[in-house]
């Protein structure tokens, strides 16, 4: 550590503490060639969660961005706040672990995590994300994915 009186690279640790709650560490120093003493604090620096775009450029993940998304395809429907809340923070949570080595998740997979979330909860909210979410261009894309839906649910009932 470079001493901020002198310059020298030469100095001694005299005193170490944790901080608050284990996210830092005080340290008082003496510069070995002045005496100075002086206070030095250690953080771990964590790289940010990146979310890859489909054409390669990454953004920081943004919780807000993703909640909005969501909070649009539930828009005036029976879903309350503290489910959505709940279904943003469970996303999330899977899209940290599934990119934790990496610390990185493509949109495709963020978006089919929400796709699979929106199924589950609302239909009617699963459609209006995946109409966006899949660009459909016509009617007959629209269609064919309502058909998927209501071909499942008579699976399902069976």
């Amino acid at each position: 550590m470079r001493c901020p009186y002198c310059g020298s690279l030469d100095d001694k640790v005299i005193e170490s503490r944790t901080l608050g709650t284990g996210e830092s560490i005080r340290r008082r120093r003496e510069c070995v060639s002045c005496g100075y003493r002086f206070t030095s604090y250690e953080r771990i620096e964590e790289k940010p969660f990146m979310v890859v775009k489909r054409d390669g450029r990454r953004q920081p993940f943004d919780r807000t961005k993703l909640e909005k998304g969501i909070n649009r395809a539930l828009e005036k429907r029976p879903v309350s706040a503290t489910m959505t809340d709940n279904i943003v923070a469970e996303i999330e949570d899977t899209a940290l672990m599934r990119g934790r080595a990496s610390r990185e998740i493509p949109t495709s997979e963020l978006g089919e995590l929400v796709l699979e979330k929106l199924y589950t909860i609302d239909k009617v909210a699963y459609i209006r994300f995946a109409s966006v979410y899949r660009h459909f261009e016509n009617l007959d894309e629209f269609i064919t994915e309502v058909n998927k839906l209501t071909d499942h649910n008579r699976e399902e009932k069976k």
